[in-house]
């Protein structure tokens, strides 16, 4: 039996500027065809904006407010709500007021940084 604690995760930074702690992938448990981690985000800041050619996401928002940016579409989202991110469409999710924000982020198949294609080389700050 696998269980992972998030206080036990080891965080990083992914390719597009978000704080992630693994919770549960190929690299951690028996789990192959999927990846489950908690993404944090600190007020202000947005990933920056890429896509997944093979990987297709749903991001599940714990708390915090956020614009969601998926192809040529902004929506605000929060706690509660699940987003579907198709392989191959350009997103990004940027904070709003003074929370972090922290959501889920479940892969399948699993995260892995060789299929994160970056739109510009730095996390988007606002002005």
């Amino acid at each position: 039996m696998d269980i992972v604690n998030q206080r036990d995760a080891v965080a990083f930074i992914t390719a597009d500027g978000s704080t992630i702690r693994e919770l549960l992938a190929h690299r951690n448990s028996s789990i192959r065809n999927q990846s489950l981690a908690e993404a944090r985000l600190a007020p202000g800041m947005a990933t920056t904006p890429h896509h997944h050619k093979v990987t297709e996401e749903i991001y599940y928002i714990l708390s915090g407010e956020a614009e969601m940016t998926l192809a040529t579409k902004t929506q605000r989202v929060g706690p509660g709500d699940a987003i579907a991110i198709p392989p191959g469409d350009r997103h990004s999710i940027r904070t709003i007021g003074n929370v972090e924000l922290v959501f889920l982020c479940s892969c399948a198949p699993g995260y892995e940084s060789t299929d994160t294609f970056l739109e510009h080389e730095t996390p988007i700050a606002p002005d």
